[in-house]
């Protein structure tokens, strides 16, 4: 498991800091621990075991703490599955493979399976955006809805490269890739605020970046969406070509509404109102053509 850590002390540092924010989920939760084919994958359950499931994926070097702000929201309508994405600073297994592949969509298949889920809406930003999509175009049936913020895979820009080298550059650096991001730090941060943001560099300062550039899908992937998808955009995005991201959904995917916020950066936050929104007038659509 230390694989994509640089230390075995800073991966115990890492799960420990994540395991006292778990303790402080807002809702009553299951942690579950899911057998796939590329290892073990945790999952946190929020909401009605019976309502209609929500698997929201997080961004890159990152987990499920992303989803804190939102889930009590979510989850008085919708199941929430919140998933630690494999490789990532989560509980789940260290395993990477390409994106280049199926791997993805079929771990994905194998969390839904181990979970008894039939069918799902997606919530993904970033990374989680492009394993969304990437699952959607895949196993169609599966998927009620999508919602995506920032997705990868899309655009051919792609930050990672370039970013690196401020990885590098110790504190100075890892606080400028920070800023470009989130934006400048808050002038009065709140607890949480410090919190997470102290998390984030904690995540930083010892996981390996993923370096493996996101495939761009194609226009014929793109319109084998016909679900519904809604697609959430940051004006001031440093990681994704958002007019460009707008411009291929916009010709491609028949059922699209897209969202652009001019002054967001790629860590988009302050939608949990406007997701659900979505998601309950997808799940409406999906009954009512299922009846």
């Amino acid at each position: 498991m230390a694989g994509i850590y640089k230390t075995r002390e800073g991966e115990r540092a890492v799960k420990e800091r994540y395991l006292k924010f778990l303790s402080y989920w807002p809702v009553p939760n299951q942690q579950l621990r899911v057998p796939t084919r590329e290892g073990e994958t945790f999952v946190i359950a929020s909401g009605p075991e019976k309502a209609p499931a929500v698997v929201p994926l997080h961004g890159t070097a990152f987990n499920s703490v992303m989803w804190m702000g939102d889930v009590a929201s979510w989850a008085k309508n919708f199941r929430v599955y919140a998933v630690d994405i494999i490789g990532d600073a989560g509980f789940s297994a260290a395993s990477r493979p390409f994106f280049a592949s199926d791997a993805h969509a079929l771990w994905l298949e194998d969390v839904m399976r181990g979970l008894g889920i039939e069918r799902a809406s997606f919530v993904g930003i970033s990374l989680g955006g492009w394993l969304a999509f990437d699952f959607a175009m895949r196993r169609s049936e599966q998927v009620t809805s999508l919602v995506v913020m920032a997705p990868g895979g899309v655009a051919s820009k792609n930050v990672l490269l370039w970013a690196l080298p401020l990885l590098a550059l110790g504190p100075w650096g890892r606080r400028k890739m920070t800023e470009m991001i989130s934006g400048p730090k808050p002038v009065n941060p709140s607890p949480a605020e410090r919190a997470v943001a102290e998390f984030i560099g904690l995540i930083f300062r010892n996981m390996k970046a993923r370096t493996e550039k996101f495939p761009v899908f194609s226009d014929e992937a793109l319109q084998r969406l016909a679900m519904p998808v809604m697609a959430i955009l940051a004006g001031k995005d440093v990681f994704i070509d958002s007019p460009h991201v707008k411009d291929r959904l916009e010709h491609n995917v028949r059922n699209v509404s897209i969202r652009y916020l001019p002054e967001a950066r790629h860590a988009i936050t302050g939608q949990t109102a406007t997701i659900l929104e979505f998601l309950r007038g997808a799940t409406r659509g999906a009954h009512s053509v299922s009846a």
